[in-house]
């Protein structure tokens, strides 16, 4: 239905933007090429760019194969002496000037600039009137007053077919800056048909789907690019499986060296906590590309997380060279001083950032962890409240959302975030214990059972679903249930050999010790006591449980035969009703810190 409105303008663009494969490599050159002047004329640096790294990472064309420059038309010729001039103010940030000499144009290149330049040039005033009236921190009410009008004059040209593609873009973020997403979705599906190689449309795109279902209802354009989008919208939609499944085929069609892919792939594998191979593959783009700054704010996350301060604070000073104003840059910093605990200068170098570009969204949920830390949770909420105004997908902002309202005692507003998130993030362990957390603090404690054990099933990042389901079972006096999650908990801790790190585990033998103890099982306890000694909380109590054990065998009390040691899952909390296979006792022999 979409695809009618373009009639034979869209058929006749579809060889423009390749077929669905990537046989002809030297055509998706030229055609990167030639699209990435074409937004370079009409101010669309970001889809310029991404189109020229992609280039880069293909083979040089000879002299011979080199796209030809755009034929000019007889209103482009009419238009040129406008277009040269407003083109040099819009490159000098002059929106307004190169609106005005840009009136009454009336070649698409000349047309699609000045509407662009009123849109920017609305966007710039609000900017500056969020920061400078209203502070980073306050609702803003303030809108683009341009966009009104340029939703009525755009509507008419596109009624009339009259727009290209670039047009349609325009168009389409119109709509959606005044929040028509269904409208926008049209428009944004009909500019990928009539342009495919636009990277900006399919890009405007992304951030308008909310879930894989919406993909199947979207009639797209059988393109190569449409691979890029999907690759993209996966990693958006946290599915991040089929995301490197898509970039690995990339690669192997032959994008190898496309640091945008490679960029893409480190997200990826941030995005699910992968942090060593993401990690790694950060520092290797860094070697490809010393001077991006794209990015580098995830890389210091993953940073800050491991606590790399030397790393950290060489990557803020190198940023700081380069170019020490971009967003990146300062979040980076405010990174480093966060690791260093200095977190009014962190919340100051992320509200700097947001100074930079108030729409940033890394800065927003950032800001809100370094007002969490300070103690200021009214300032935090309204930071993530920005943030999930930036991106609904962003679990990260909703976590914290969730923590600051159960900081506040507000259970219910806690609640309802984490299953807000879980839409986005079904299968993220963490945000399963925090619901967990919150359902076990409304004592609803089958629904606290359910989330802990399905973040177990789904793979428990921190480790730590198991113990709150073993601590919940003591609760209830379900010893059998307890004892056999704390046995699954050793055996995962010291089978990823993480039990430095790990607390619990003297929790875990501590409560083994003593339930085999009541059930009379001499060796299992007296195994579970001795590994209680290896720890500094538990050690008086495993001594204790020890000579008790040593007293009743002088008395002559035997091990008890009648207690079959160990266990069922509890029914109902397998995904299916039915009993899993039973779990052995533990096998303390190859258990050894």
């Amino acid at each position: 239905a979409v695809i009618g409105r373009a009639g034979a303008m869209a058929a006749a663009m579809v060889a423009a933007g390749g077929s669905g494969d990537f046989s002809d490599l030297r055509e998706i050159k030229k055609q990167l090429l030639s699209v990435a002047e074409r937004s370079r004329e009409r101010g669309l640096q970001h889809s310029g760019k991404w189109a020229a790294e992609l280039a880069f990472a293909l083979e040089p064309l000879p002299l011979s194969e080199l796209p030809p420059p755009p034929e000019l038309t007889e209103e482009d010729a009419r238009d040129l002496d406008a277009y040269t001039l407003a083109k040099s103010y819009f490159d000098l940030k002059e929106y307004d000037r190169a609106a005005y000499f840009l009136q009454g144009c009336k070649s698409q290149k000349a047309y699609f600039l000045y509407m662009y330049s009123r849109y920017l040039s609305g966007e710039k005033k609000k900017d500056d009137e969020t920061v400078d009236s209203l502070g980073p921190l306050e609702k803003g009410q303030v809108k683009n007053e341009a966009l009104r009008e340029l939703r009525v004059e755009l509507s008419k040209k596109h009624k009339a077919q009259e727009l290209d593609g670039f047009g349609l873009y325009l168009y389409g973020v119109v709509l959606r800056k005044l929040d028509l997403v269904k409208e926008a979705i049209d428009v944004f599906v009909e500019a990928a048909h009539v342009l495919p190689l636009h990277w900006g449309a399919w890009l405007e795109l992304c951030n308008l789907i909310t879930d894989k279902e919406m993909l199947k209802f979207l009639s797209l354009p059988d393109t190569w690019m449409k691979e890029f989008f999907l690759a993209h919208i996966y990693t958006e939609l946290q599915l991040i499986e089929e995301a490197l499944q898509k970039y690995q085929s990339l690669i192997d069609a032959g994008f190898s060296k496309s640091t945008y892919i490679i960029s893409q792939i480190a997200v990826a594998y941030h995005n699910i906590r992968d942090i060593d191979k993401a990690l790694s593959i950060f520092n290797e783009l860094r070697k490809q590309d010393p001077y991006r700054i794209e990015n580098m704010d995830t890389f210091s996350n993953l940073l800050y997380v491991r606590s790399m301060k030397p790393e950290l604070s060489y990557l803020a000073h190198n940023l700081c060279e380069i170019d020490k104003y971009r967003v990146e840059t300062c979040c980076v910093i405010g990174n480093y001083y966060s690791l260093r605990s200095q977190h009014e200068k962190a919340a100051l170098y992320f509200q700097r950032a947001l100074k930079l570009n108030p729409r940033y969204l890394g800065a927003w949920t950032l800001m809100g962890h370094e007002y969490m830390e300070m103690k200021n949770t009214s300032a935090a909420i309204q930071a993530y409240r920005h943030a999930i105004e930036v991106n609904k997908r962003d679990y990260r902002a909703w976590y914290g959302f969730g923590q600051n309202y159960e900081i506040l005692k507000k259970p219910w507003q806690s609640i309802k975030l984490p299953e807000e998130l879980l839409f986005y993030r079904p299968n993220d362990s963490r945000m399963l214990v925090a619901l967990g957390e919150c359902y076990e603090k409304l004592n609803q404690l089958v629904e606290a059972k359910k989330c802990y054990w399905r973040a177990y099933a789904v793979g428990d990042v921190e480790k730590m679903a198991l113990v709150k389901l073993a601590k919940l079972h003591e609760q209830l006096n379900e010893s059998e249930q307890a004892a056999q999650c704390y046995i699954k908990y050793i055996q995962d801790i010291y089978s990823c050999g993480e039990v430095v790190e790990h607390l619990e585990v003297s929790t875990a033998f501590r409560y083994l010790a003593q339930y085999y103890f009541k059930c009379k099982l001499w060796d299992e306890a007296s195994a579970c006591a001795q590994k209680c000694c290896a720890f500094n909380d538990t050690r008086e109590e495993g001594k204790a449980l020890l000579r008790q054990i040593l007293q009743l065998r002088n008395q002559g009390e035997t091990s008890s035969t009648d207690v079959a040691a160990p266990f069922f899952l509890p029914a109902s909390l397998s995904a299916n009703n039915t009993p899993t296979r039973r779990v052995s006792p533990l096998n303390l022999s190859s258990v050894t810190p």
